[in-house]
């Protein structure tokens, strides 16, 4: 039977294009330019490893650790892991050919991604918990650990891919994850610092052993894997094709909106709903947005999703960022979780015949939409600065978050509404580099407005709150949501 790399080496020796040594020499080249720039990254973040143990930092640092993991793992579950190129799923998979030798490539590629996530985690593991002694060792066990947590994760998403049983396994272990992040939270402020202490302190020989058993269980695993792979479904690997190149294509043409098209579409189209009668007191817009809501509690899961992420500022303030990097994971939470709700403004902006059909003017339309990411977003913001009110001083401010709750909707509802990038924009020239203007406009859009409506809570950070403070941040934000609201032309 012919092999895999002789059918793919009859493509290319036919085929338009062929690989050249200058192919090969940009390919090292630009390999090498990644490792030159990651140098002085990875040299600062050793440098500024602690030598002593800090167990609020090392309970953030555990929690977000796991937090990490947690979401690798969600992403690999929902991408596939294993997909190949359009091609391939066309002719390869389909074909007589050995399954594993087909799927060779991409499980290659997966393992070196899997490395070189587990290194950063470990170096976040190491950062957290500090080296007291032997950094050297240290960082090795570390990085070992991250490695082989990850590459076992992949592994398992592997197995999860061709079997149900594995797939639940895989959703046992997240939800563990996401346990043990919430434990290490707890102990970081209770009685359990002695227990992080002795982690953090543990002799490196410790370490050591605790590497080497998780590299034989992450081997197991990846060798089970490989064993699998041989009778991996083909509609798996099928389907995981698909969302992996309609995604690669979003990025190819720079149009990010479109990955939240594919992430919906998929979710909902192997789903029966059941039908539910509109409530009899809604009328015009109103019951046009109730459709929002409806969306919003067919899925739960990411309502909780969304509920446990608030401690997330909290555990980057602790975790040794400070304020810059708690308020960063305060304003891109708060934006993302406010654009849960935006779905049906998404839809106005590609084709608004719907809305017309049903009679609801633009501006009340818009003005009912933004009612459920102002609860959404005000909730979460309530939520994550009342953690923070413990990390962070000047406070209290968990009422904030309330008051911001206009201001994160219009920001929400402009992300929303906002046309594909424009590519025919300039590029800027900074002292950072050529910035291409149509990506950053993009990039911008939403957050410009609602940054510009809690800009009474920022400064509340820096002067600490005050009565008269919460009162501009009240009317500010509202004013703010009334402007975007009064125009609605397309962002």
């Amino acid at each position: 039977m012919t092999g895999v790399a002789a059918v793919r080496a009859f493509v290319r020796a036919r085929g338009r294009t062929r690989r050249s040594w200058s192919d090969r020499y940009i390919t090292l080249l630009t390999l090498g330019l990644l490792v030159v720039l990651a140098a002085p990254v990875i040299d600062r973040a050793v440098a500024a490893v602690p030598t002593g143990v800090d167990p609020a930092r090392a309970g953030a640092g555990l929690a977000l650790v796991g937090v990490l993991l947690a979401g690798a793992l969600a992403l690999a579950r929902v991408v596939g892991p294993v997909a190949v190129s359009s091609a391939d799923a066309a002719w390869l998979v389909l074909s007589p050919l050995s399954r594993r030798s087909v799927l060779a490539r991409t499980l290659l590629v997966l393992a070196v991604v899997g490395a070189a996530v587990g290194a950063v985690v470990g170096l976040a593991l190491l950062s957290a918990l500090g080296a007291s002694d032997a950094l050297t060792l240290r960082l090795l066990a570390s990085v070992v650990l991250g490695a082989s947590w990850t590459l076992g994760g992949m592994a398992a998403a592997v197995l999860a891919q061709a079997s149900p049983a594995w797939d639940a396994r895989l959703v046992a272990v997240l939800v563990a994850l996401v346990v043990a992040a919430a434990a290490a939270v707890v102990m970081s402020m209770g009685p359990g610092q002695g227990l992080l202490v002795g982690i953090a302190s543990a002799p490196s020989a410790a370490w050591t052993a605790a590497a080497s058993a998780s590299a034989a269980v992450a081997a197991c695993l990846a060798g089970r894997a490989w064993a699998v792979a041989a009778r991996m479904p083909a509609r798996a690997v099928l389907d995981a094709s698909t969302r992996a190149g309609n995604a690669a294509g979003a990025l190819t043409v720079m149009d990010p909106g479109a990955l939240t098209w594919i992430a919906e579409d998929a979710h909902w189209r192997t789903r029966v709903l059941r039908s539910r009668a509109w409530p009899p007191r809604l009328r015009g817009a109103a019951a046009v947005a109730w459709l929002d809501w409806r969306r919003v509690a067919r899925r739960p899961g990411r309502l909780l999703l969304a509920a446990a992420a608030s401690a997330l500022p909290m555990l980057a303030a602790q975790a040794g960022g400070g304020t810059p990097a708690a308020l960063a994971v305060l304003a891109a939470g708060a934006l993302a979780v406010a654009a849960t709700g935006t779905a049906g403004a998404r839809r106005d902006a590609g084709d608004a015949a719907l809305a017309r059909l049903l009679g609801a003017g633009p501006r009340a339309l818009l003005a009912a939409r933004a009612v459920l990411p102002a609860l959404l977003g005000g909730a979460w913001l309530s939520a994550a600065l009342a953690g923070l009110d413990t990390a962070v001083p000047g406070g209290p401010f968990w009422p904030l978050g309330l008051l911001c709750a206009p201001a994160l909707a219009a920001g929400a509802l402009r992300m929303a509404r906002r046309p594909p990038v424009e590519h025919a924009m300039p590029v800027l020239d900074t002292p950072l580099g050529a910035v291409p203007l149509g990506p950053a406009m993009w990039a911008l859009a939403g957050a410009d407005i609602a940054a510009l409506g809690c800009l009474p809570a920022l400064a509340a950070f820096t002067i600490g709150v005050s009565g008269p403070l919460l009162a501009v941040q009240a009317v500010w934000g509202a004013a703010v949501l009334a402007a975007y609201c009064a125009a609605p032309r397309r962002a």
